[in-house]
């Protein structure tokens, strides 16, 4: 006997409600379990998908090697996975010839995890984190907002682009906004849900991930969607670091009156040479206006991170250091 199946115009229906409706439940929990001394090792690579043009693919080949070098365990990217305009499904191309084809190294071949750019929501963004892509390549992992656990860290990884106003007001561009209406509401539910989960987390250090940046001196410049929004919720439950893409370069930038620090990478192809902003009250470090990426390495006691060129120089690096007496709250 055939199993039950319902007409076609009603199972079309709710594959609609599945993905269209916003769900509004607590984030989506991953678990990546540390080393055996407890370490945690990553890249951080964003503004990347075109084919391999753009220097992608050398900005691909030192990744390649550095994540063998530091043993990585998995990576991290910032949005704008594919350009110019997303992907138009599953089956489009576009996700081989911009991920799968690129990142060919070993050491690369970990799990990948990733939010959606704006350019992302220009095309199919429902395509894009849809698990039907997970069985085309298993490396990778793209939605919306979830959280990562992984051990001496917990990453929360949220979604920026509903927070631009200036996207929702921009008739040059078809973006992709199903699921996030009323878009308030989403809005709220993402912000509560965020606090609730950093307010919870236990972890030694605490890393939010977002496509676009908070802090910047580079093409696009401060987000003040995201400082109004953003920052007091990061900076109250005391967060580490903050990384992003959107702007295509490396910054390093620390707040003047918390540890936060605002970490771009953004630099996985197509660079903005010269492209530079007057500096702002927080402190910047290090900006370069060329192709790179970014590693992290972290302890219970420490994190390194280091930016890279094109060319695999280190070109900046950075140590965080914390005591190992816990807090009693």
């Amino acid at each position: 006997m055939a199993s039950p199946s319902f007409p076609l115009p009603l199972a079309a229906i709710l594959l609609c409600i599945y993905f269209v409706l916003p769900t509004f439940a607590e984030l989506q929990r991953l678990q990546h379990h540390p080393n055996h001394d407890g370490s945690l090792s990553f890249l951080v690579v964003g503004d990347w998908g075109r084919k391999g043009q753009y220097n992608q693919s050398l900005v691909a080949a030192q990744m390649g090697m550095m994540g063998y070098k530091l043993d990585i365990d998995f990576v991290v990217s910032t949005g704008d996975n594919f350009y110019n305009s997303g992907i138009k499904g599953v089956n489009d191309p576009t996700f081989l010839l911009s991920f799968s084809n690129i990142y060919t190294a070993k050491s690369l071949r970990k799990q990948w995890y990733s939010v959606l750019g704006n350019h992302d929501y220009r095309g199919n963004a429902l395509a894009q984190i849809s698990p039907l892509l997970r069985k085309i390549d298993k490396r990778w992992f793209c939605q919306r907002t979830f959280i990562l656990n992984a051990g001496v860290a917990d990453f929360f990884f949220i979604d920026t682009t509903p927070f631009i106003s200036d996207y929702f007001n921009n008739t040059n561009h078809h973006y992709d906004w199903r699921g996030l209406f009323p878009r308030q509401k989403y809005l709220e539910n993402l912000l509560k849900d965020l606090d609730g989960a950093l307010m919870k987390s236990t972890a030694r250090w605490k890393i939010v991930v977002g496509h676009h940046a908070i802090r910047s001196i580079g093409h696009h410049g401060d987000s003040p969607d995201l400082v109004k929004h953003l920052v007091p919720i990061l900076k109250a439950n005391n967060v580490d670091m903050y990384m992003n893409g959107h702007d295509h370069c490396l910054q390093h930038i620390s707040s003047i009156d918390s540890p936060l620090l605002y970490l771009t990478s953004g630099a996985g192809s197509k660079a903005w040479r010269g492209d530079v902003k007057e500096n702002h009250s927080d402190l910047v470090k290090f900006f370069y206006d060329g192709q790179g990426f970014m590693s992290v390495q972290m302890t219970e006691t420490d994190t390194n991170f280091a930016f890279y060129n094109v060319f695999g120089e280190n070109i900046h690096h950075w140590r965080v250091t914390k005591s190992m007496v816990h807090s009693s709250v």
